[in-house]
């Protein structure tokens, strides 16, 4: 048990100090909370005591359906008339996650000490992007924290079944692909060697399929913990590479290119680009400062770069229907009339949530055809390949009399 000193505000405002013994800051909370006090400051008087933040580096990562509940609780609470400070001290106390309590209680104690509640969040990057930290700080500097902290709950919720739905239809091409690989290196390394032992007892000429096959047989077992090795070193190698704002920009560059994939990835930054466009617009968010931030979300850089030269032209006052229309990849040519046109009307926001939807139903059928083409695309050249291995190993078998004789 230890004792926690206190600076909290009474129901008239009136500031009060105090002190309560309790387990844990939490509870402190919890038992200020119940005088009808909202804390101000609340300190633990031991000596070894270690700052809230240094507490909550190390007990785990808050997971994302808590940062949501977070978020939408903290809206609600806010559009009741809670202030700022006594709805993040309810939030913590609240928590059902010890590193989400935290968090939360440091964000709590970074607000009442006077930074902005963007600035707050900032400090952690895992649990708030810096999409959600951009829409907290428009959402701040216009006074609707509010509504913009419920669009952003709504936002998080829709791109969390969006992003589910593009996991789910990778996992079957995957384990395939997995299945694939493993049936593979057993025939190499543990089927052949055996077979082809055998047919170097007789000493007779063999098929090419099945020469072939034993030296690619030979050279999996001679150099595989090589490439192993070697693969490991250019996947590290990769993933630094990947790290880096060039490498990252050439990798993401090159997948646009690829056919089916790269109009996927288009379209997914499509529906997160408009959605994010949309809900700021609705929230009163200014078209340019809104544009700045759904920017951030489109998680493409040379796509992220393309809506920079939008928002440079609408800078300029040019329509912002004419700026998107100059990237057909991102932006297709319906698209951009559909948008003129609702920017002639006055509609805009509600337009861009629209195509939202409309895209993203349009995105759920080309993964789902992805995956339907996939599937025997991967069964044919797993198939093709384990077919290869053993027709090559089993033609010498017919002909194994010939061999005797």
């Amino acid at each position: 048990m230890s004792e926690f000193s206190y600076t909290a505000l009474d129901r008239s405002g009136q500031q009060v100090r105090g002190s309560v013994a309790a387990q844990d800051r939490p509870a402190a909370l919890d038992q200020i909370g119940k005088k009808g006090l909202t804390a101000v400051s609340v300190k633990e008087q031991r000596a070894a005591a270690k700052p809230a933040r240094a507490a909550a580096g190390p007990h785990g990562r808050v997971s994302q359906r808590s940062v949501e509940a977070f978020t939408r609780g903290l809206a609600n609470l806010l559009a009741a008339g809670v202030p700022l400070s006594r709805a993040l001290s309810i939030l913590a106390r609240e928590a059902s996650q010890p590193a989400a309590r935290k968090q939360w209680l440091a964000v709590h104690d970074d607000v009442i000490g006077g930074m902005p509640l963007a600035d707050a969040m900032a400090k952690w990057p895992g649990s708030f992007s810096t999409v959600h930290v951009a829409m907290i700080r428009a959402g701040e500097a216009g006074g609707f924290m509010d509504t913009v902290l419920g669009q952003i709950a709504d936002f998080r919720a829709r791109e969390r079944d969006l992003k589910s739905k593009v996991v789910a239809a990778l996992v079957y091409p995957a384990v395939l692909a997995v299945l694939a690989t493993g049936v593979l290196i057993f025939l190499l390394t543990y089927f052949i060697p055996r077979f082809s032992g055998i047919f170097e007892e007789f000493g007779a000429a063999l098929p090419a399929i099945t020469l072939a096959v034993i030296a690619a047989s030979h050279a999996v077992t001679r150099y595989g913990p090589v490439v192993l090795v070697l693969a490991v070193i250019f996947f590290a190698l990769g993933r630094r590479l990947l790290n880096s704002e060039a490498g990252r920009r050439i990798f993401e560059r090159e997948l646009l290119r690829l056919p089916a994939v790269g109009n996927v990835l288009a379209r997914f930054a499509f529906v997160r680009f408009a959605r994010m466009l949309g809900t700021l617009m609705g929230a009163d968010v200014p078209l340019v400062t809104a544009l700045k931030v759904a920017r951030q979300a489109v998680g493409n850089q040379t796509l992220a770069d393309a809506v920079g030269e939008s928002i440079e032209q609408v800078q300029r006052g040019e329509p912002l229907a004419g700026s998107l229309g100059a990237n057909v990849r991102l932006f297709p040519a319906s698209a951009t009339e559909m948008i003129a046109v609702a920017e002639e009307s006055g509609r805009l926001d509600k337009e861009l949530v629209r195509l939202a939807a409309v895209y993203e139903a349009d995105l759920d059928r080309q993964l789902r055809m992805l995956v339907t083409l996939a599937e025997p695309v991967l069964l044919f050249v797993m198939a093709g390949i384990v077919g290869t291995v053993v027709i090559g190993m089993l033609l010498p078998v017919f002909t194994l009399q010939d061999f005797i004789r």
